[in-house]
């Protein structure tokens, strides 16, 4: 119970000071990623998608958002949402010749389109 406690203390206190640091600077798209991946940790799904998308729409070259917006999409039931992400980062990681984060956008694309390729 009392590491329950801290552990919920901790992320609150990193969301708070990144929350801050996106104040001070609304275009950094390193903190809107980490608070999207914390918010993410505590549940809130919508504001870590909304931070995900701002990031899409205003720094596109940000690879390493779209596997995390893709498996966002994923546990949110939108597949075809997850896959589009999927492929437009596969998009951006070969454009910038990024072969890791295109590797896994890759195998994460692969995989939902074998789970669901009864649904599509």
């Amino acid at each position: 119970m009392k590491s329950d406690i801290k552990i919920h203390n901790t992320l609150n206190s990193r969301i708070s000071t990144l929350a801050k640091q996106i104040q001070q600077q609304p275009n950094d798209s390193f903190s809107k990623f980490a608070l999207a991946l914390e918010l993410r940790k505590v549940g809130d799904s919508r504001k870590a998608l909304a931070l995900f998308e701002n990031i899409v729409n205003n720094d596109p070259d940000y690879v390493g958002v779209y596997y995390h917006l893709g498996k966002l999409h994923e546990e949110l039931g939108e597949n075809i949402l997850a896959i589009k992400c999927y492929k437009s980062g596969i998009e951006i990681a070969t454009k910038l010749a990024n072969q890791h984060a295109k590797s896994e956008l890759q195998s994460a694309l692969v995989n939902l389109e074998f789970e669901t390729e009864d649904d599509l």
